[in-house]
Parts: structure tokens; C-alpha cells; sequence
């Protein structure tokens, strides 16, 4: 079992560590290549997945809704925490709420379970990308507007492919293989972008840090046992639901808070000191779910 956890967790790992090493090194600016792949391959891979002729929709209505229950327990966990510890929630809440399914989630996914798992991830990474770019954006800022979410491409994409999908389109196979190839350059781009990403995190608080690194993934796992009780899944979704619950804060809270201004340097010791703590913590939500 060990064996197995570390052979699915190790090209994960090894491709972020080699990003931090390039980005220590050589300091590359992937600014374009980040945009690109949030306009292009991201919305590209999350359009294939949902406009697949074998994608139902309606095979992922309780996911979705379990997921929705897991995002907001969070973020009410995450409110609960920040005022008994008295840090501001706006500090503290987003990087508890939204995880890190994009870059860790996806390509775990799929090296766990198989091609089967990406749909019901994408799926997952859609619900909370919805929320993060509305919610999320409105708790830092609350003149920010909601209905900006739809200059987001991979939002755009969502639609795009549910539409298909649920209208029974039928997509020439060959268009349909060159969109997901470009998808396919997504994950590994997101995994070593992260690792650049981190060189650029600075470790300023670093008791805040590991408070959040732990909070995160233990009230995401004990949220999502509590939603599995509540909601009827197959066994292969409650796994991803569990798996789903241990991911480390997303990247992307540090580029919120750095957008507004909001403690920018604690948020960053939050994802930096999360995205390394879950070399401990998911290994343990995988060798609860492997048979």
C-alpha cells in the first residue's frame, strides 16, 4: 500500500519540486504561460471532459451538490477557527474554503483512480472554481461583482461543454482529440507552475501558516465523511470526495489576496506551508480510500 500511495503522489511531487528548483534557479517569468493555460488548455480540458458523449450529467447532480456542502462547511469552519484563534477572516477563511483541486486535484485524480476519475473531478474543480471566483472575490472585496465570473474562461468552458453534452451533440472526433490534447498540457503545466509559484511565497508567519496547513485538509476530510452519511455516492465518487477533502489551499488565494490587499505574506505562509504539509496528510486520505 505504501508503495502504491508513493508511486501515485510521486510524479506529482517530483514535477512541483522541479519547478521550485527552475524557479529558484532561474527565475523564469511564466506569467504568459499561466494566462495561457487559464485561457486556453484549462478551459480546453474541462471542455473535453463534459462534452464527451459518455459525460451524463445527471450521473453527477449528488457529487456536485456534496461538494457544494464540503466548499461552504469549510468556509464556515474556517470562520469558526479564525475568530476563536482572532485572525481576520478574510485572512483566514478563503485558503480553508478553496482548495487546491486544480493543480494537485486533476492529475491526482486521474493517477489514482484512472481516465474515469477526471470527469467527476472536473466536476468538483468546476463547483469550486464557481465559488471561489464569486464568493471568494465578494468576501475580500464586496464591491466586487458577481456576474464578472463569466469572463472566466474555464467557467465559459463549463457551460460550453455541459451544453453539448446534456444537447447530445456529437463532436467530430478528431476536433474533439485536438482539444484534449491541448487540455493535456494543462496538468502538467499547472504542477510545475506551482512549484514556480512557491519561489515566490515568503514564510512570514510561520505559527499562522501550519494552523492553516492543518486546519484545511482535517475539517475538509471530517466534513466529507459527514457529507458522505448525508449523501448517497458510489464508492469511487465518495473516494474523490475524501481525497477532495485532504487537498492543501489553492494557489490562487495567494493571488486574491494579493489582488486586494488583503495580508497577502500570511496567506502566502498559509499555501506555501499547506501545499507541503499535504505530503503528510494525502497519503493518509488515499490509504483510506485504496482498496
Amino acid at each position: 500500500m505504501l508503495l502504491r500511495i508513493v508511486s501515485i503522489l510521486f510524479p506529482l511531487f517530483a514535477i512541483t519540486v522541479l519547478g521550485y528548483l527552475v524557479g529558484r534557479r532561474l527565475k523564469p517569468d511564466l506569467s504568459h504561460a499561466n494566462k495561457l493555460n487559464m485561457d486556453v488548455f484549462v478551459p480546453a480540458l474541462v471542455f473535453a471532459a463534459l462534452a464527451n458523449k459518455d459525460f451524463r450529467i445527471a450521473d453527477f447532480v449528488p457529487l456536485s451538490g456534496a461538494t457544494l456542502l464540503i466548499v461552504i462547511g469549510s468556509g464556515l469552519a474556517g470562520w469558526l477557527l479564525a475568530r476563536l484563534s482572532r485572525v481576520p477572516p478574510k485572512t483566514f477563511v478563503p485558503p480553508i474554503m478553496f482548495n487546491n483541486c486544480g493543480n494537485l486535484g486533476l492529475p491526482l485524480a486521474v493517477l489514482a483512480f484512472g481516465d474515469a476519475a477526471l470527469a467527476p473531478m472536473v466536476v468538483m474543480f468546476m463547483v469550486s472554481n464557481l465559488l471561489h471566483f464569486s464568493f471568494g472575490a465578494w468576501l475580500l472585496d464586496h464591491r466586487s461583482r458577481i456576474w464578472n465570473i463569466w469572463t472566466v474562461p474555464s467557467v465559459l468552458a463549463t457551460f460550453a461543454g455541459l451544453a453539448v453534452g446534456i444537447a447530445g451533440i456529437a463532436i467530430w472526433p478528431p476536433l474533439l482529440l485536438a482539444i484534449k490534447m491541448l487540455g493535456d498540457i494543462s496538468i502538467p503545466l499547472m504542477l510545475f507552475g506551482l512549484g514556480v509559484r512557491l519561489t515566490d511565497s515568503n514564510i512570514s508567519s510561520i505559527g499562522l501558516g501550519v494552523y492553516g496547513a492543518v486546519a484545511r485538509p482535517v475539517a475538509g476530510m471530517l466534513i466529507a465523511l459527514g457529507v458522505m452519511q448525508l449523501v448517497d455516492l458510489p464508492p469511487d465518487q465518495q473516494a474523490l470526495l475524501l481525497v477532495f477533502g485532504a487537498l492543501p489551499p489553492a494557489v490562487l488565494n495567494f493571488i486574491f489576496a494579493e489582488r486586494y490587499q488583503q495580508q497577502p505574506e500570511a496567506v502566502a505562509s498559509i499555501v506555501l506551508i499547506g501545499n507541503v504539509a499535504a505530503l503528510l496528510f494525502l497519503p493518509i486520505a488515499l490509504a483510506i480510500v485504496l482498496p
